[in-house]
């Protein structure tokens, strides 16, 4: 909460919410959910939100200003032949309202014709398309959180395919949705489709970080211990940012496919090849955006060894493992790869939050900063930009290291 504060003082002007403060949860996000209104309860005492009075008019107080969270109630029914519709049981006339909805949420199910389906991105997407269309225009202002952006793989045109993430975006801006906020999108880029629209690509570079310096206090981070690796041409600029931040050198795999198969709807890899400075002796973090069957992290790790590279460090903002975690925990144990690192962006099967070789980063604070921070119509700038925070968490793992005798100066 101290940050909280300091954060919200420190700028030298006085401001007020857009509106009332509005969270709504859609289905698969209701944990999340839970942890930012627990954040943002915490914190309406050090903003000017909770000054009703500044709201008073003739005898009439703003709505929504003396609610005891912020979460609206919403529900999502379902006829047995599939077809649904969206409901708000609460008002939302005037609020600023902020909707969580993560498409990757294969844990909620819906009846179809007397079988659980699971929900796919697909029912995701209309589910929310249905809560946005129950407002009726009366909310003052939407904003869609959507961590995981949907068919965000599928952003750009090759021949005769369809554009499914540019549509996915107009359709919510022809709805009267402001801001769009993502995490780590595939391609930022694919915001030119929306170029009215508010559109924020952030990244949890920070926060993954800061999981595995404190779940791991043996690591030297120096040019001569560790080394940043990116797995391929498309995460180049997040593991040019980590290189860049943390002062060490960096190397490159790209992918070799083979163009004449197509396998699971994609190319196979028939090779990795790298380019860089050697990685012996060496500890590598390698960052992605999705850890999606995992097969290419076990190869890229097992490639890394072979250039007899020290520990192997994983990091991704989706660890979907859409083939469950068994060849993980093999290599785990053949000490091919040593740790995993991801957020609770969206859903995690349980066996993998479960596994010891897992490290989890906790993204609810930096959502309610995101939020409140949106809310009084603030910049996001230094919410954005990480490099300091990181320099501070370096400094103070360093100070750390040499205080319980782990580092040698």
């Amino acid at each position: 909460m101290t940050d909280f504060v300091n954060t919200w003082n420190n700028d030298t002007f006085l401001t007020y919410p857009v509106a009332p403060l509005g969270l709504i949860s859609m289905p698969g996000t209701e944990e999340m959910a839970d942890k930012v209104n627990r954040w943002l309860t915490r914190w309406r005492e050090h903003t000017e939100e909770a000054n009703a009075d500044d709201y008073v008019s003739g005898m009439t107080t703003t709505p929504g200003v003396q609610r005891q969270d912020f979460l609206i109630r919403t529900s999502l029914p379902r006829f047995g032949n599939g077809e649904g519709k969206g409901m708000i049981k609460d008002s939302v006339r005037g609020y600023d309202i902020y909707i969580l909805c993560d498409v990757g949420a294969y844990n909620c199910t819906y009846s179809l014709y007397g079988r659980e389906i699971p929900k796919g991105p697909d029912e995701h997407f209309m589910d929310l398309k249905r809560i946005i269309a129950a407002m009726a225009g009366k909310a003052m202002r939407i904003n869609v959180i959507m961590p995981m952006l949907y068919e965000g793989r599928q952003h750009r045109r090759a021949s005769r395919e369809s554009l499914d993430c540019a549509m996915m975006l107009q359709d919510l801006e022809s709805m009267g949705v402001s801001n769009i906020i993502t995490f780590d999108a595939h391609d930022p880029r694919v915001q030119n489709a929306i170029p009215q629209c508010g559109f924020e690509s952030v990244m949890p570079s920070y926060q993954i970080f800061k999981a595995l310096l404190r779940k791991d206090k043996t690591l030297r981070i120096d040019k001569d211990h560790l080394m940043i690796v990116s797995p391929d041409e498309g995460a180049l600029d997040r593991n040019i940012f980590y290189a860049s931040v943390l002062g060490l050198e960096m190397g490159l795999f790209y992918k070799r496919r083979d163009y004449t198969r197509i396998i699971n709807g994609r190319n196979p890899i028939a090779a990795h090849e790298y380019l860089g400075n050697s990685v012996e002796g060496k500890d590598v973090f390698v960052a992605d955006d999705i850890i999606s069957s995992g097969e290419s992290v076990i190869d890229l790790a097992r490639e890394l060894k072979k250039r007899k590279a020290n520990r192997i460090f994983a990091a991704a903002t989706f660890a979907l493992f859409t083939n469950g975690v068994e060849e993980y925990d093999k290599a785990v144990r053949e000490g091919v790869i040593d740790r995993v690192i991801s957020t609770n962006l969206t859903y995690r099967r349980p066996e993998l939050r479960e596994a010891p070789w897992f490290i989890e980063a906790d993204m609810s604070k930096y959502i309610s900063y995101i939020i409140a921070t949106l809310n009084h119509n603030r910049s996001l700038s230094r919410l954005l930009n990480p490099y300091d925070r990181i320099h501070r968490l370096m400094d103070q793992y360093n100070q750390e290291q040499m205080a319980s005798g782990i580092r040698l100066v």
